[in-house]
């Protein structure tokens, strides 16, 4: 009889889990096929608590912020750090959006995702120990630790499941000893952990299972092992952190830590959640802590809290303006005081989801939050860290409103780097985006300060920018706006493309070159042939003038040499003045002809690089790979959270 009873047991339960398969598929379908259905996120006028004039979605939250469905253009700076791994990660994001890049709906996909690890291990490169620039997080360490196990919920009556829940709770509420002594309450931290996975499956396969007395003792348990203080981002002792460059400390308390954010995930996502009766516990102070705990070091941690926040803009309309100011004032003091922050990108892939469901006219309070807030972030020195996050921000608002296409552009060229090299490929990776949205009328109100910039950029002498600035030329949207303003792209172009036909030391900067100058001569011939002549006459003054230079100086030393003294003088003196040949040759360019320069257009383009050119991180170094092995293990809660169809939390 026991074996019989034990055998229709676990027929029930392997029924159990099929219906609870079956369940999940029916809902991951439902809400694929939803979401391509709506097309993109739109969001809530939270001012009338309402959905906005932008229109209707039922997609979830989560896919808001994690799904892998960015533009391609949005990748190129994230391939400045990435090996060979990362861009098949990278290919993968820009999947999203396979029609035309030049579409005005660029910006509709969700936000790059941020990435966990910078780089694989290269093969070969030793593994040497760092210093330890910093070490995990203070904990309030529990007097009494030691817990007694719990009878399991499913064994439990349904009239004492409740309160078998909440002792749990409390239960998981002790907080154990990670670092000074890792092996200490080794049974008592298995109980915890083994109370913690039970609660997330009980929590995620039934129903009707939070009541008003789970609130305050779930949040309760959130705060208590989770709200704590976070140590200097640097070691006195020691190397700075690089965020560019090393790799993070994690968390030792990472397995209950990670169990702690699990349960709290399916806490929120549970169709019982009832906004209403949590928010008298998920309060303002509660954001707050919740927003200091961005500056943790392990992106593990980061990538937890970025969904969490995110969840809560989403459910508790009173919170998310005080959301977006303490957002803010994060940022104010990342830019003007400190500029550290570990959890810039994954406030900005937040803010690029939020924005993204902005209603239309937009406040301006959100215009100000650009001119503000967003631009001045470009200015920070470690910019590569958050820039794909922040450029596909600046898109969304464009998108939003052309009118702001003026004020980005110049606050951009406010910002443009002038001995940062890597950093202005990142601003022009960005501007090409910008452009890519850029209605005609507002590209004419910016198009001189505009083409002044990228004659300088064409002429740097770092290869890199140059390649980037010339690459803006196989942009078929891009030609379109030259070809409507050449009158007066043209002329600002011409004299840096044709000076360094000849000038530039990297011949496959030549080839660009060629190229470009191909595509304005098909443009406008006869206006290409005038900025030629206009060319010539300017350098032949310019060789005039340096001509009539030395002439009056040679006068000048003629008369001093009839000076009885000059001898004495001249001894005692270098020569007073040597003549220059031509401190500004244009090494034969001003003799380019137009069938020369057919051939080297036809000759570059063979050769030419496809794609666009990537830049290497500054050094390599050795890598801890237990770090990135940990980082390479971990599930984004996007990969196993199963959301329920909700209102789009994106909103204003």
């Amino acid at each position: 009889m026991p074996s019989s009873s034990s055998s229709s047991s676990s027929k029930e339960k392997d029924k159990e889990k099929d219906s609870s398969k079956a369940k999940k598929t029916t809902v991951v379908t439902k809400s694929k096929s939803k979401d391509e259905a709506d097309g993109k996120a739109t969001g809530i006028d939270d001012s009338k608590g309402k959905e906005s004039a932008v229109g209707k979605t039922s997609s979830t939250a989560s896919s808001s912020i994690s799904n892998t469905g960015a533009i391609k253009s949005m990748t190129r700076p994230i391939n400045t750090l990435s090996s060979p791994s990362s861009q098949q990660q990278n290919e993968s994001i820009s999947s999203g959006n396979s029609g035309n890049t030049n579409s005005p709906n660029l910006a509709s996909s969700h936000p790059p995702q941020t990435q966990l690890t910078k780089v694989q291990p290269m093969t070969g490169v030793p593994n040497i120990r760092k210093d330890n620039r910093r070490s995990s997080s203070r904990f309030n360490i529990s007097k009494n630790r030691e817990l007694v196990k719990l009878p399991l919920m499913k064994e439990a009556a349904t009239n004492e499941r409740e309160s078998l829940f909440v002792q749990k709770l409390q239960q998981c509420c002790t907080v154990f000893d990670f670092q000074l002594d890792p092996l200490s309450d080794l049974k008592w931290k298995e109980i915890k952990r083994a109370a913690l996975n039970e609660l997330i499956d009980y929590i995620a396969s039934n129903r009707s299972v939070i009541t008003d007395s789970i609130y305050p003792e779930g949040v309760r348990m959130f705060s208590i092992n989770l709200f704590r203080t976070l140590p200097p981002t640097s070691n006195p002792s020691g190397a700075d952190y690089d965020p560019e460059e090393d790799e993070p400390n994690l968390e030792v308390a990472w397995p209950h830590l990670q169990l702690v954010y699990d349960f709290f995930l399916r806490f929120l996502e549970s169709p019982d959640f009832q906004p209403n009766t949590a928010k008298r516990y998920i309060d303002q102070k509660y954001v707050l802590n919740l927003l200091d705990l961005f500056d943790s070091e392990d992106p593990r941690e980061r990538d937890y809290l970025k969904t969490i926040l995110h969840r809560i803009y989403g459910k508790f309309l009173g919170l998310r303006a005080y959301i977006r100011k303490q957002i803010n004032n994060i940022f104010y003091k990342f830019i003007y005081e400190t500029e550290r922050h570990n959890g810039v990108a994954e406030l900005l892939e937040i803010l690029g989801s939020i924005i993204n469901g902005f209603a239309l006219p937009l406040k301006e309070e959100h215009k100000v939050f650009l001119i503000k807030v967003l631009l001045p972030l470009h200015k920070v020195k470690t910019l590569s860290v958050y820039h794909p996050q922040l450029a596909y921000c600046i898109v969304q608002f464009l998108e939003k409103d052309p009118s702001l296409t003026q004020p980005v552009i110049m606050g951009l060229l406010k910002y443009w780097p002038k001995t940062h090299s890597p950093k202005e490929v990142m601003f022009l990776n960005e501007l090409e985006e910008v452009l890519d949205v850029m209605e005609p009328v507002e590209f004419q109100k910016v198009m001189v300060p505009l083409f002044k910039q990228l004659a300088k950029c064409v002429s740097s002498p770092h290869f890199q920018v140059a390649e980037r600035a010339l690459y803006y030329w196989n942009n078929e949207y891009i030609m379109s706006l030259l070809t409507e303003n050449a009158v007066v792209i043209l002329p600002i172009m011409f004299p840096a493309l044709y000076k360094n036909t000849k000038t530039h030391w990297n011949k496959t900067i030549h080839g660009l070159i060629y190229n470009a100058l191909k595509l304005f001569m098909e443009m406008n011939h006869k206006l290409f042939d005038e900025c030629s002549q206009k060319y010539k006459l300017e350098k032949q003054k310019e060789k005039d003038k340096l001509r009539d230079r030395d002439s009056a100086w040679m006068k000048i030393e003629s008369r001093a040499r009839q000076n009885p003294n000059y001898k004495a003088f001249a001894t005692n003196q270098p020569e007073l003045y040597r003549p220059i040949d031509n401190d500004d040759d244009d090494g034969g360019a001003a003799n380019i002809t137009a069938k020369e320069i057919e051939q080297e257009a036809k000759e570059a383009s063979r050769t030419m690089q496809k794609g666009k050119p990537m830049i290497r991180r500054k050094s390599e170094l050795p890598h801890d790979y237990s770090t990135l092995n940990a980082l390479e293990r971990h599930k984004r809660p996007n990969e196993f959270l199963n959301s329920a169809t909700e209102t789009n939390p994106n909103a204003q």
